[in-house]
């Protein structure tokens, strides 16, 4: 007896014990989901070693940032805008709250206060006569009268690093900027704000949004949306076989199969120590189609033949054989589909692959081993008035629209086997037309429907600011690193030329104790001190006059050791500036702020606070005061966002209107061609961090790990084709409607200017599985049927009944099931909902028109 053989044998004879067993590992697996951790962080579609990734968490410790939840006031009506006592007395009511929020479980996720951006936490910065700066509390107290609003709106006008940023230019809207110590506390900080703002009155409207906001929030209504979506689709394919099948008991057990294959993958997910991430949570709807079909080939087989034999024993056994091979062929294949995203760089897209494909393969044992258990469980009574009989088939063939329908495509794709052809290749160049206009793009915050409180917030606040989305442009001079060597050549010359006037015993002296730092010590920083503590020593040990000499000679020490803080040189400044202005000139970038906007603003107020005077000082010396006036402020601290303390790296914080990756991607590449065409005062390098371009890295990563793996999977599945067929024609056949149905869901994807985004780049692996699966069962029968039959013109009659029917009845199950999906809030179910239904739709189509033409055609 073959395997195969054996195992439909096996769930005949011993029913119970399939059931019991399939409990059980139900049960066990079902009970691993407990265990689950929710990921729903963009950023860890990239491996936690990519170098990308380590450089953003570097810059965000050496300039003290943090992820932000952006809060916006907008008032319209008013005729100050927000800059009225009642608004403002709200906004520092509203920050006062935000500031103390913290996570009441975990007290680590909070706000970060001192870093909070809103009125009452920034300073002024003012003239207080000429060579002095007073920097004040923008709004220490909500104002009483409208004349003291006015002041402090025009006070934070005149300040370029509020202009734009916390303050609209139209003085309509103010935004308070809330950094967080983690992404995913931001849905709770959103939910705490929401129900602050319920309690206030008035005609303030208020927003919030930022991609930590977007992130996190998905991943909340994500697993409301699998509660809802998930079992309504399946309710759904449950009343399309009920009305199909009608037979309510026969019926369940497809749905059983895809139930029990969900929660088992899903639970062997999370036992095995995986997140349930943005990708994960879609496994039950990319799961359940498939589990579904093959037990839609089965029953629809059983229905047509049940009453020729009236034996449920013979009619299961002679269906299980004639179906196996082509359930196990779509079954590899689409499992192959979706093992090969192992291949791509992204971890989440890896774990979905794999368990996918896990899933696909315990679906088709269940089908196999259940099925036939399940079918000889059920009373006698329930197959009384199942099945097809001949009067049902008159009638079908009679009044059946798809009966009908049917038979006239399989006389049409006979009679005009050469114009469906020549059809289907105008059609896929037609396509590849389309494909050719696709435009790889994502965003987080269009994850969500235009309607939803975030997309609405996004472009309200987008539309009155500089712009929600941060990204980090990062500078630092190229330098070359100094050896001890020239170190201690420097250090010589410069005693040499400051004491050549002075005691040539201490100077002397002075290089004799270079020579042992630099013996002593292998690093410069290492050398410096060292040569500090030994010029100390010697100093105390000094008469008065060497003392003094001793003295000053240390400030040798401190020029030779920041000589490479060139963010304190003039010109460099100025160049940050003009790469600002170029900046500002792109339409996506609506602000940008950088240590230049610091050194100008100080100098300005240095001299009382005239317009000529928003320059960078001409000397380094200038720079410095500018610097040190600064960090007189209130917040000093805020000066190391901007710059590091050594002075020897920049950050320009950009802050983009839309978070479009297409949009992120241009700004990069007008940064490339502005330092090309610009050459910097001195070498510098740059490097770009922040979320937003964190999510242009992933997704690239995405798109060429995606066609890496659809190439290597559609090479696996050719030769598994070649295989099942034991023929190089025929595989290639097989795989002509799933090269269509591709082309043409990617060209309409083109046409209607959907964007290349994480749905549908992994929606890919799909396509490949699912268009393959009728071409098999298609072609399969086809060669049994022409073997019994003795021509193709007999064969082709056949075909379009039972087989074309049982295709037909998958496509409309599984397209039309899927259809509640369009009715989800969040946008990537929307995607999967309308390409399942549409890969269903093209791939079943495409077979019964493409596949039996090039049969004629070939014959």
């Amino acid at each position: 007896m073959k395997i195969h053989d054996k195992m439909i044998q096996f769930p005949i004879k011993h029913p119970k014990l399939v059931v019991i067993v399939m409990v059980i590992m139900t049960l066990a697996l079902g009970a691993l989901m407990t265990r689950v951790k929710v990921d729903t962080d963009p950023e860890n579609m990239l491996s936690e070693k990519e170098a990308v990734r380590v450089f953003h968490h570097q810059v965000k410790k050496e300039f003290s940032l943090h992820d932000v939840v952006v809060l916006g006031i907008v008032n319209e009506t008013d005729p100050d805008g927000v800059f009225n006592p009642d608004t403002l007395k709200r906004v520092h009511e509203l920050t006062r709250f935000a500031m103390n929020l913290a996570d009441p479980k975990d007290k680590t996720r909070r706000v970060v206060t001192k870093y909070v951006i809103a009125p009452g936490t920034v300073d002024t910065i003012e003239q207080a006569g000429l060579g002095q700066v007073r920097f004040e509390w923008l709004m220490k107290n909500p104002p009483k009268t409208r004349k003291e609003a006015r002041k402090i709106r025009d006070s934070a006008m005149s300040n370029p690093l509020l202009k734009g940023t916390m303050i609209s230019e139209d003085g309509k809207a103010l935004a308070i900027y809330l950094p967080i110590t983690y992404k995913d506390f931001a849905y709770k900080v959103r939910k705490k704000l929401l129900e602050k703002i319920t309690k206030f009155k008035g005609n303030d409207k208020f927003y919030i949004t930022g991609l930590p906001v977007a992130e996190d929030t998905f991943g909340v209504e994500m697993f409301v949306q699998m509660a809802i979506s998930a079992p309504g689709a399946m309710l759904f394919i449950f009343l399309l076989m009920l009305f199909f099948f009608k037979n309510i008991r026969l019926i369940i057990s497809p749905m059983i199969i895809a139930i029990v294959s969900v929660i088992c993958t899903m639970g062997l997910l999370i036992g095995t120590g995986n997140t349930v991430h943005i990708m994960s949570s879609m496994i039950p709807i990319f799961l359940m189609p498939i589990a579904v079909v093959d037990s839609i080939h089965i029953l629809s087989e059983f229905f047509d033949r049940y009453q020729m034999t009236k034996d449920r024993v013979k009619t299961i056994e002679f269906v299980m054989d004639d179906l196996f091979m082509p359930m196990l062929y779509t079954s590899l294949t689409s499992a192959a589909g979706f093992a090969s995203l192992a291949v791509t760089p992204i971890p989440p897209v890896q774990v979905f692959g794999l368990f996918v494909a896990f899933g696909i393969m315990l679906a088709w044992i269940l089908t196999i081993i259940f099925t036939p258990a399940y079918v000889m469980l059920l009373n006698e009574k329930a197959f009384k008035n199942f099945g097809a009989t001949p009067a049902h088939h008159i009638a079908e063939n009679k009044h059946g629209v798809m009966v009908r329908f049917l038979n006239w495509l399989g006389a049409f794709t006979y009679i005009k086997a050469k114009l469906v052809i020549f059809g289907s290749i105008i059609a896929l160049a037609i396509a590849g037309y389309g494909i050719s206009l696709i435009q790889i793009n994502d965003n987080p915050v269009k994850w969500f429907k235009k309607s939803h409180p975030i997309r609405i917030a996004d472009k309200v606040l987008n539309a009155h600011f500089g712009g929600t989305y941060e990204a980090y442009l990062v500078i630092e001079g190229k330098n070359k690193k100094a050896d001890m060597k020239s170190l201690t050549a420097d250090v010589k010359k410069e005693i040499k030329d400051y004491m050549k006037d002075k005691n040539p015993q201490v100077a002397q002296k002075a290089m004799e104790l270079v020579d042992k730092a630099a013996l002593k010590e292998k690093t410069s920083d290492g050398f410096f001190k060292t040569l500090s503590d030994l010029w100390d020593k010697e100093a105390d040990n000094a008469s008065d006059d060497d003392y003094d000499i001793w003295a000053d000679a240390m400030d040798i020490i401190y020029k030779i050791k920041n000589k490479n803080q060139i963010f304190k040189r003039p010109d460099v400044l100025n160049y940050i500036g003009r790469l600002q202005q170029h900046l500002a000139r792109l339409d996506v970038v609506g602000k940008s702020n950088s240590l230049t906007d610091v050194v100008k603003k100080v100098h300005q107020e240095l001299f009382e606070g005239k317009k000529d005077y928003f320059t960078v000082p001409d000397t380094i010396n200038g720079v410095a005061q500018c610097l040190i006036s600064f960090q007189n402020s209130h917040k000093p601290y805020d000066l190391w966002h901007l710059v590091t303390p050594d002075y020897k790296k920049m950050n320009i914080w950009v802050q983009l209107k839309n978070g479009d990756n297409k949009d992120m991607e241009a700004t990069i590449k007008s940064v490339e061609k502005f330092f090309a065409e610009n050459p910097p005062p001195v070498p510098m390098i740059h490097k770009w961090a922040g979320l937003t371009y964190l999510n242009v890295v992933w997704q690239n990563k995405m798109v060429k790990g995606m066609l890496n793996s659809f190439l290597s999977s559609f090479a696996i599945v050719l030769l598994m084709m070649i295989m099942l067929f034991r023929s190089l024609i025929w595989g290639a056949l097989c795989m002509i409607p799933l090269s269509v149905t591709i082309a043409f869901i990617y060209g309409i994807i083109g046409y209607i200017g959907k964007d290349y985004d994480m749905p549908v780049a992994v929606l890919s692996s799909l396509t490949l599985g699912m268009a393959v699966d009728f071409a098999i069962h298609f072609l399969e029968r086809s060669r049994a049927t022409y073997k019994k039959r003795g021509s193709w013109a007999k064969a082709s009659k056949e075909m379009f009944e039972e087989p074309a029917r049982a295709i037909t009845r998958n496509i409309i199950v599984i397209a039309v099931g899927f259809t509640p999906l369009l009715l989800a809030p969040l946008v990537p179910y929307q995607t999967v909902g309308i390409f399942l239904a549409s890969i269903m739709a093209i791939s079943g189509l495409g077979t019964i028109f493409i596949l039996p033409a090039l049969v004629t055609v070939l014959e």
